[in-house]
């Protein structure tokens, strides 16, 4: 059997806790709006998490628009959907209210810290994230991650998005191994499961709100990173 020589880790919702902050501004945008006052916080979050995405991945990261557009467009399309027609002072003011109680509320994902502690001593680590660099840096300065990590590979950076193999292959490069020598572990089936068997490398679920397994017992799965060394010993 091949050595592990590196592990691979995803960003957000998996070492950083994205979600955590984001229902913190969620929670801000319903207490100071009233078209968003009665809509439950899950609710108002799926449709949130569904413009986020859709915005960043379809134009933002096409380079079709700056991040602060991209925020913008967001709002504009939040309020829209519960029937408010925002204009740009309204908008503004979501923005700054989301992004002060998201940034007050920065936090590693539960073990995230001693996970990565643990594996240190072993591995060779890197970050691979659909995002920008200056972002995503910022996440892991707060988190103090930066520290534990070998390579940060952000998709702006490299012209590549996960799940392209070409992504997890150039982070393999920066550590110097290949794909048998490396494990992924993220949150997203399609962009880090699926991205990380496209490249050849064995991957680690981190499923921690339980969703349905789009293929049961076909990668290891876990739902928490502590104990940490419950996860260092499927590194193997």
């Amino acid at each position: 059997m091949t050595k592990i020589k590196a592990v691979l880790f995803d960003l957000d919702d998996t070492l950083y806790d994205h979600r955590f902050s984001s229902r913190k501004g969620l929670e801000r945008l319903k207490n100071n709006f009233e078209c968003f006052r009665e809509i439950p916080l899950d609710e108002l979050e799926k449709e949130h998490l569904k413009l986020l995405n859709e915005i960043h991945l379809s134009k933002v990261l096409a380079g079709l628009c700056t991040i602060e557009e991209a925020r913008k467009e967001r709002y504009r399309r939040l309020f829209s959907k519960y029937g408010v027609k925002a204009d740009t002072q309204l908008i503004e003011e979501a923005r700054l209210l989301y992004s002060t109680a998201y940034r007050g509320n920065q936090r590693a994902v539960p073990g995230a810290i001693e996970l990565l502690q643990r594996l240190k001593t072993n591995f060779k680590i890197a970050v691979i994230s659909n995002n920008f660099g200056v972002e995503q840096k910022s996440k892991i300065d707060v988190c103090g991650f930066g520290k534990y990590l070998d390579a940060v590979v952000t998709s702006a950076e490299v012209g590549f998005t996960k799940p392209s193999p070409e992504i997890f292959l150039l982070a393999l490069e920066k550590l110097k191994c290949s794909p048998d020598e490396a494990v992924m572990i993220g949150d997203s089936w399609e962009s880090d499961i699926i991205g990380a068997r496209n490249a050849g490398i064995r991957a680690i679920w981190f499923n921690r709100y339980g969703n349905k397994s789009p293929e049961p017992s076909s990668v290891v799965e876990v739902d928490s990173f502590l104990p940490a060394e419950n996860i260092s010993s499927l590194i193997v």
